[in-house]
This record gives structure tokens, sequence and C-alpha cells, in this order.
């Protein structure tokens, strides 16, 4: 902003540059300002020889005439204090007082006033709603690092009764690594589970994190004690929030909408785990996972998919040499993905963010 004492020096300056060729919207853009305002500016130097900012006495801060009086503002404070009144917001008081013939303002003005008197809190004995941070984020740069696990429900054939299916990922290849079913959840069973993953795939248990929500069999006792046993590192989403789980969630959606799911519910507990046990297999040995860069997650797990995507890769550039014209830039990237993130950090989510549009 250039001060009233400058500004007849930039109409000079500006002056001189039109004389010298120049256009003077152009002149008046390198000091930032527009064309009419360097007209205002002419103006008002033509008709007072001087030049003052007139904004200061056409926008100086009035005292709106309906504001609250200060005797009115202590009237609404004590109100709210009163004991018939303490455990009401003001869109209960407010209506209250006009059935007894009584109106001293809205109810934006008495949430105004006591905001203003740091008393516009939750009225009652109910609590203030508690911020909960975001978990810590892990890396995953490899197999066998960060693990995702939830339970889910499959329906059975007697109504309201369910069959719990407890489902471990590996979060870096998306592969199934455990899986069980049960007729009901218990932090028994999930302990047993995570031991049972843990021997498979035969892990330093020290290095491996293992997230979850917070369910109570996730966070049982006897679930506890085996990951403090094995060494491993748990993680917990935050309550009521599945976004810190979105592996697991992600899973699961596939699971269900997956077109070989039961129409109809599972008759018994042997014909459930039959049918997980073969999408299991389909979903870590023949789909193509597409946050993976379209391999299988048993091939990403194994360390299989560098070579694959590096073939893929040179295809892709064959196919290019051999017809130039149908390719407008550079072929698609099957480059390795080379580290997963769970619940990543703000710099980290921006990143891929900007990735993605990029992409």
């Amino acid at each position: 902003m250039i001060k009233p004492t400058e500004r007849k020096r930039a109409i000079t300056l500006i002056k001189e540059a039109v004389d010298a060729g120049s256009r003077e919207y152009k002149a008046c853009n390198v000091l930032e300002i527009s064309s009419r305002t360097l007209r205002r500016w002419k103006n008002q130097l033509k008709a007072t020889q001087q030049l003052e900012d007139q904004r200061q006495s056409k926008y100086t801060q009035r005292s709106p005439t309906n504001r609250l009086t200060q005797i009115e503002r202590e009237r609404i404070i004590s109100i709210c204090n009163q004991k018939e009144y303490q455990s009401l917001p003001p869109s209960q008081i407010v209506p209250i007082l006009a059935d007894k013939g009584v109106y001293i303002a809205s109810e934006s003005s008495f949430y105004r006033t006591l905001k203003a008197e740091d008393q516009l809190n939750r009225r009652g004995r109910a609590e203030s709603h508690k911020s909960v941070a975001k978990p810590k984020g892990y890396k995953a740069e490899k197999a066998n690092q960060v693990w995702s696990w939830d339970i889910t429900y499959l329906s059975s054939a007697v109504k309201g009764s369910f069959y719990y299916l407890y489902l471990i990922e590996d979060i870096y290849s998306r592969k199934i690594v455990g899986w069980e079913i049960h007729e009901t959840e218990s932090a028994e069973y999930a302990s047993q589970l995570i031991n049972k993953a843990c021997l498979k795939e035969q892990i330093a248990k020290e290095n491996l994190v293992l997230h979850s929500d917070n369910g109570s069999p996730m966070k049982g006792a006897t679930m506890l004690a085996t990951l403090q046993k094995l060494g491993i590192v748990p993680s917990f989403s935050r309550p009521s929030v599945s976004d810190d789980n979105p592996y697991s969630e992600s899973l699961f959606r596939t699971l269900k909408y997956t077109p070989s799911y039961p129409s109809t519910p599972f008759a018994t507990l042997d014909e459930a785990r039959k049918w997980v046990y073969e999408f299991v297999e389909w979903y870590n040995n023949e789909h193509r996972h597409s946050s993976i860069k379209f391999v299988t997650p048993r091939q990403r797990h194994n360390g299989e998919d560098i070579a694959i995507l590096d073939s893929r890769k040179e295809t892709y550039r064959q196919a290019k040499r051999r017809n130039p014209k149908r390719w407008s830039g550079e072929i698609r990237d099957w480059s390795h993905i080379t580290e997963v993130w769970l619940n990543p950090p703000k710099d980290i989510r921006a990143e891929e963010l900007v990735l993605l549009k990029a992409a």
C-alpha cells in the first residue's frame, strides 16, 4: 500500500513512464495499483492540492445502534447463572423467559455474551468434547513391518446371530497373513491368531507394529499380554474414526462386494470357513491390487513385484517404439512403490496428494 505522502511521487513516475511510451495500466501494475486508483488520486490532487487517505473517516468503526448495553449484558450473565437456568443452553433459556413475558435479547446475543465472559461451555453434567490426537504414523518399507487387523460380521442362518471373521493384513503387500472364524468375539481368539500368524511368517516380532480399532477384543488383557510377550508394538485408532484403520476397512469391503460373496446367510460355521478360505486364496494369489500397481499381494509380499513391474515397463516401451503416434507422452508409470504409510503425517499426505494430481 502506497502511503499518502508518496502518492505524488507515484503519479510523477507513472507519468514519466507513459511519456516514455509505456501503457498506463502496465505502469500502474508495477506499483500494484489500478488505473482507477490513479484517476482518483489525480482528481483529489486537482481539487484539494493534497492527497489524503479518506478511507479513515469513511470506514471509522461505529458502534451499532442495536448493541446491548452493559446493564443488559450483566443481566444476561446473572440469569444464565441462576440455579433455574444454569444447566440450560440459551436456545432454551430465551423461550422460557418469553413464556414469562420477559425478552432481553436473542439466542445469538446470549451466546455472544456468554462467550465474552468465558462462560460458553457445555452446561449441566455433560462433559466437554474431548479432542483425541491422531494416532502415530508408521511407515512400512517391506513386508511384515506393519500389520492391520479387525473383526467383521458374517451373517448366519439364525436371525440376529453372526459368525466373526478375524483377519490380519500386511499393509505393505496387502497380503492376508492370518484369518479365523469363530462364533464369538474374544481377545483369546485374537491373541491365538496373532501368534499363529507370526509363526507362519517367521518374522522378527520386535520389529512388528499391529494396528487395530478400539474394540474390546483388540484391547483385551489377553490380547495385550500376547503382544507384550511377542514384542509387538500395538497401535489403535481413535474412537469411532474408521479412517484410522483404512486397510482393514477396505479389505472387508472387497470381501463383501466380491461377486462370489453369498447372497444368502452362511448355513454353518464350516460353510463360512470354506468360503473365506477360497476368498483368501483368490485375493492373495490372483487379485491384482490397484494400490500396489496391479500385482498380487503374494507377489509383492515375496518381493517378486520388482521384476514384474520392470518387465511390464519394458513391454510398454517396446509398444511405444513400434507405434509412437499412439503415445502423446510418457508411458504409464510402473515404478515400484517403496513405502506405505499407516496414518501418515500431514506433510507426507500433502506430498501424496500432489503426486496423485500430477498423475
